[in-house]
């Protein structure tokens, strides 16, 4: 068991977060301390006070912590390690000035041997689905969901403009790798620009944000109800469909100016849908279609969620707003490096090296690596690491729900504990 921060360190955060937060919410049991130990028998209505809502609380006042407290407080909410704040004076331009020139040189063999890789792969992972016996069904979904990832990372670097010298050429590659996924490439693009342009900054960054508590108290009835589940428990490593429809269909949601690209792709996606999925159909039946198409797609969902929840949601890391939002600090220490098993990365294009990503988004995938290694080095005591494990998604899954100004976040149940959330702290695993 990993030992709690220390008693100094752990009261002075208490009592600088208690003065700004006695008014706005019931005050933290006694008897749980940081590391997660009862001092006397609680009540069930109080259980809700975990290790992982007590750590979210403290975190809002990490950078007041001393190096050998922070990591603690990093094991607390499951990272190896919780940097510390970025200089005030420390722009992005200062931060790519130490990065090598060579990390934004685009090599032509490596940008289409991830085509390649993609292409492949998937049709090996399509044929895997086609004799495999049912019971290894799940194994061979697994892999084609991770493979059809690949083909969005490569439209997703076409759209960044880190493919190649020719954005006709990236466009067009763009299009086609985005339409077995049904996702309108330049809708896309549009709006995941906005992302690293405003990346963390609340009401304006387009990927997960807090929910404000206004529009919390309004979940009500079926759909309220549906839009806690997926994005207050484990559904929502798939809560990118919702994001999907959205966001991207929606003419309206674009000027004049954007419109008759935002149709391009659209009449793409259209062709895909009333083209390829019917012949599935026709060759393979429903059953087909569901083996072939909907299983992996959903899959894909499943690492289009993942990757950017993980990478942009912790309890210790906030959501500004635009008066008091910097970039520097948002691209650097508001964007999380998760390590994953290395044939995700493989079959991603290193998509999960995010870090010099949103430092610079002219980075492509196959420099990735290098970039992260030099950040590291100039860079490292400033950023958030971690491994895929259990205790971070489940901070993720029951804490980080609803804008707090003071503590970030804040569950949906934080005025009395639910059924629904109390079931998940309970049982879900806490392990690294």
């Amino acid at each position: 068991r990993h030992s709690s921060p220390s008693a100094s360190a752990a009261t002075m955060l208490r009592a600088s977060t208690q003065c700004h937060a006695a008014a706005r919410r019931p005050a933290v049991s006694s008897g749980l301390t940081l590391g997660g130990r009862w001092s006397q028998p609680l009540q069930r209505s109080q259980l809700r006070t975990s290790v992982a809502q007590r750590a979210a609380t403290l975190a809002h006042q990490v950078y007041e912590l001393n190096d050998v407290d922070r990591a603690k407080l990093a094991t607390e909410l499951g990272y190896s390690t919780i940097g510390k704040e970025l200089p005030n004076g420390v722009t992005l331009a200062d931060i790519v000035k130490t990065m090598p020139p060579e990390v934004f040189d685009l090599d032509m063999p490596k940008a289409w041997s991830a085509v390649a890789i993609s292409v492949v792969s998937l049709a090996a992972s399509l044929y895997l689905i086609s004799v495999c016996p049912w019971y290894l069904l799940p194994l061979a979904w697994a892999m084609s969901g991770t493979a059809l990832t690949g083909w969005f990372v490569v439209g997703h670097d076409c759209a960044h403009r880190s493919f190649c010298k020719n954005n006709l050429l990236e466009d067009i590659v763009g299009t086609l790798a985005f339409m077995p996924i049904i996702f309108p490439y330049e809708p896309w693009r549009i709006g995941h620009n906005t992302h690293h342009a405003h990346t963390n900054k609340l009401k304006v960054d387009t990927a997960w944000h807090p929910v404000p508590e206004s529009d919390a108290d309004k979940l009500s009835g079926v759909s309220g109800a549906m839009t806690r589940a997926f994005l207050g428990s484990p559904l929502k490593l798939w809560a990118s469909v919702g994001h999907w429809l959205i966001w991207h269909f929606d003419l309206n949601r674009f000027n004049e100016k954007q419109k008759p690209r935002v149709i391009v792709s659209l009449a793409a996606c259209a062709a895909f849908a009333v083209i390829g999925l019917p012949a599935i159909v026709h060759f393979t039946g429903f059953w087909g279609l569901v083996k072939y198409w909907l299983m992996p797609w959903l899959g894909y969902h499943f690492w289009m969620s993942t990757f950017t929840v993980i990478h942009h949601t912790a309890p210790h890391i906030p959501f500004k707003q635009a008066s008091e939002w910097n970039a520097a600090k948002a691209q650097l220490g508001g964007t999380v490096h998760c390590d994953f098993p290395g044939w995700v990365d493989f079959l991603t294009h290193d998509i999960a090296w995010h870090v010099p990503h949103h430092v610079n988004s002219r980075i492509p995938w196959y420099n990735l690596r290098k970039a992260t290694v030099s950040l590291r080095e100039n860079w490292g005591q400033y950023m958030t690491e971690g491994t895929f494990n259990w205790r971070m998604m489940k901070n993720i899954f029951t804490q980080c729900h609803v804008y707090d100004e003071v503590t970030n976040y804040k569950p949906f149940d934080f005025r009395k504990e639910e059924e629904f959330f109390g079931v998940q702290r309970a049982v879900l695993p806490n392990s690294m």
